[in-house]
């Protein structure tokens, strides 16, 4: 008697050798293009580390990250505890980013902004948060008087100019009259006082209404008896109160207002860079 042997086959395989040949052709070519997209992937990713090395920032940072690294380095072990040196790491990476943020300036650099009026600017992107629209370095038209930053709020709008004077000289008003040690500085408040006025103008003819626009000195260095002091129609300010003398306003303005005389200011104050 005949005996049947059954062969079981695997169903994923078959035993035509074309099909064979084919499914081994698919199988080259997605693993080919699997090794491609991986090539690719690492080859995006070594342009962008590339990029970021040869940008300026990108080099600022690697710097920071080393100089962190090496904070942490010693402090783990002056402390011999690897946890006190990645906090000694991560207190350096925060202080460079608060350093590296109150350096920068939305002027450029070639404009070489001084250092009281990045203070002023550093202060100023605080109130910029809270609704405030600020522009900063805005020259007068027809003359080269400049507004250090133009400020406009639900307080009002403001024109300060940021001053850094001998600490060292004390500041006093005798007669209504403002003097670094036996220095006037009535002059420079007139300038002030000037810019505002154009600016004043200027806008409000623009707008077809009249504004009022309040000046200020901001002066860094010496010590002050005062937070602010009105003199000769200019604000003499510390300049480490600027957001606080700007809340002293006395106007309120609406969120429609404050964008027209920012856009009226930027048309009417040219920048100087």
């Amino acid at each position: 008697m005949e005996t049947a042997t059954s062969v079981e086959q695997d169903p994923q395989q078959s035993n035509d050798p074309d099909e064979r040949r084919d499914a081994a052709h698919a199988s080259f070519f997605v693993g080919s293009a699997a090794s491609k997209g991986s090539d690719d992937s690492t080859a995006a990713s070594r342009r962008k580390y590339a990029a970021l090395v040869n940008s300026d920032v990108g080099r600022r940072w690697l710097l920071r990250g080393g100089l962190a690294a090496l904070v942490g380095a010693a402090g783990g072990l002056l402390a011999s505890d690897w946890r006190v040196g990645a906090t000694f790491a991560a207190a350096a990476i925060v202080a460079f980013t608060v350093r590296a943020a109150r350096r920068q300036s939305e002027v450029p650099r070639w404009r070489r902004p001084s250092a009281a009026q990045r203070r002023t600017e550093a202060q100023l992107k605080v109130m910029k948060r809270l609704g405030y629209q600020v522009l900063h370095a805005r020259g007068i038209p027809g003359g080269n008087g400049q507004i250090d930053h133009f400020i406009v709020g639900r307080r009002g709008a403001f024109a300060i100019d940021s001053e850094s004077w001998d600490k060292r000289l004390p500041l006093r008003n005798k007669l209504e009259k403002l003097y670094h040690g036996r220095f006037s500085k009535n002059e420079r408040i007139d300038e002030a006082l000037e810019e505002a006025r154009t600016a004043e103008r200027l806008i409000s003819e623009e707008l077809g209404r009249d504004i009022k626009v309040r000046a200020a000195l901001a002066i860094y260095g010496p010590g002050m008896p005062w937070d602010s002091h009105r003199l000769r129609g200019v604000d003499i300010i510390s300049g480490t109160k600027v957001r606080k003398w700007l809340r002293s306003g006395r106007d309120r303005l609406s969120e429609e207002e404050i964008e027209e005389i920012h856009q009226a200011a930027k048309r009417v104050l040219p920048p100087r860079y």
